[in-house]
């Protein structure tokens, strides 16, 4: 390890961008909870003062952002089923519906 340098910064980073490019929501969840354990790891690492203070609102945001439900909207519910339905009538409809 170098000196001056603290590893679980990078790990964290990486964390949140694997959260922000996770496939579904345990994915996220989980890759949130990571990177929020990450900072607090760098944040044990430091002494008192603005870059301890920094990662420990990160990891209080991570995990904010892990518990965030995203709520489902009937806007959307309606345009993935218009979606859907428009998709199996042009490939020939009633092959699909039996």
């Amino acid at each position: 390890m170098a000196f001056g340098r603290n590893p679980y910064v990078v790990k964290a980073q990486a964390a949140e961008l694997k959260a922000e490019e996770a496939p579904d929501d345990m994915a996220r969840t989980q890759a949130y909870r990571d990177a929020a354990h990450l900072w607090e790891r760098a944040a044990d690492r430091e002494k008192p003062g603005k870059h301890r203070d920094a990662y420990q609102v990160n990891a209080t945001k991570n995990r904010a952002l892990a518990e965030e439900e995203r709520p489902v909207t009937r806007e959307e519910t309606i345009q993935e089923l218009s979606a859907r339905i428009s998709a199996l009538t042009t490939r020939g409809g009633s092959k699909e519906w039996n």
